[in-house]
């Protein structure tokens, strides 16, 4: 197959496969309502699958299976379980344990769909890892947020509805990446390195670009699982589905910048591109509790902005990482730098979660740091 027609079958099939991710936040009106959950017990069903896609990543970096196995079957293997797994969410009596342990496995098999589509998109167009990675990580952006647009649309009259959706999307995902297989420069292992992955931190350029995603990632999950607080927090009279819209739209909006981030590296480069986007995010973590205040169209113009550089300095840092380590290890630096990540995320959800009934809107300077941390590792990558 040629790599213009096996480009955007990577990419929508992360966006299929990525409406797993925030599945249960689509419905967290309905989990308040139903099972009595609070939003405490909901950042746990959040953290539940960052620990999972923690343990999942992981595992692929440690004992190298994502530089050992087929990228294809890997990505669709694992939409297909997260599919399964998912479903069965919608199903669950309502215990907490329970539907963590849910989101857990889900968690673990987009370890499977993320990085491994890194790799996979990487296979096939090399030499524009940045633009090919702007899209695919656009599209796991509004991947993330289809359950809150289908939601908000009414397309289903159960929150159930919202569930199964994103698992049929899943299988789809499945199915197109099987089909496709695996690209003409997917380096490979043939025996077991263990731990080869944790090598490549001795590579300064990857070093900076893995801290400056590191300080990313404290602020982007924290504030995705937020999003619907602070939409809602806008107008007290915004019904769910309002809500879950203007969530949805801010989504997008990330989706924009990622893929935008994309085709200005080719101008500026993905160090240029990532710094700016740090700033900008940097800058709406620290003057969002000002604006908030003010008129519904302003906070919420100032919230898309920020789902915009929120996460379109992602792809770049991906594209950093790949173009600076060896190509028979990108896949295992791809997982252990996305393991740590997010293991970094659990830490921002949970405390986001937990102090927004007391700082309310204030929450986000707890956002802060990470983007400004992010800003000092980049300082050598501006000419990359």
């Amino acid at each position: 197959m040629q790599t213009r027609h096996a480009i955007p079958i990577i990419v929508i099939a992360e966006l299929f496969g990525a409406s797993l991710w925030f599945s249960a936040n689509a419905v967290a009106d309905a989990l308040h309502r139903v099972w009595g959950m609070t939003n405490v017990e909901l950042g746990y069903l959040t953290s539940s699958v960052q620990l999972g896609f923690i343990c999942g990543t992981l595992l692929l970096a440690l004992f190298g299976l994502a530089d050992r196995f087929s990228a294809s079957r890997i990505f669709a293997s694992c939409a297909l379980l997260g599919a399964l797994v998912n479903a069965a969410f919608a199903s669950a009596a309502g215990g907490l344990v329970y539907a963590m342990t849910l989101r857990f496995v889900t968690g673990l098999a987009l370890a499977g769909v993320y990085p491994i589509g890194m790799k996979l998109v990487v296979s096939w167009e090399p030499r524009k890892a940045g633009t090919v990675l702007g899209w695919l990580v656009g599209m796991l952006v509004l991947g993330t947020g289809l359950p809150h647009f289908v939601r908000g649309i009414g397309v289903t009259p159960t929150w159930q509805g919202v569930i199964y959706a994103a698992s049929i999307l899943a299988v789809i995902a499945a199915v197109m990446v099987w089909r496709l297989g695996d690209g003409p420069h997917h380096g490979s292992r043939r025996s077991m390195q263990w731990g080869a992955a944790f090598k490549v931190f001795a590579i300064a350029d990857f070093r900076a670009a893995a801290l400056g995603y590191f300080g990313h990632m404290w602020e982007l999950y924290a504030f995705w699982a937020i999003t619907p607080l602070l939409v809602a927090q806008l107008d007290n009279s915004a019904d769910a589905a309002q809500i879950y819209l203007a969530a949805a739209g801010i989504f997008l909006a990330g989706g924009i910048g990622c893929i935008g981030g994309g085709f200005f590296s080719h101008r500026w480069g993905s160090g240029r591109v990532a710094i700016l986007a740090l700033a900008g995010s940097a800058m709406s973590c620290m003057v969002y509790p000002w604006v908030s205040g003010s008129t519904f169209g302003v906070a919420l113009s100032l919230l898309v902005a920020w789902g915009l550089f929120v996460v379109a300095d992602s792809p770049q840092f991906s594209a950093l990482a790949t173009n600076s380590c060896p190509p028979d290890r990108v896949g295992g630096a791809l997982a252990l730098m996305n393991s740590i990540g997010f293991a970094i995320t659990i830490v921002s959800i949970e405390l986001a979660t937990l102090l927004w009934g007391s700082l309310q809107t204030y929450v986000t300077w707890v956002l802060l740091p990470g983007p400004l941390l992010g800003l000092l590792a980049m300082g050598r990558m501006w000419g990359r």
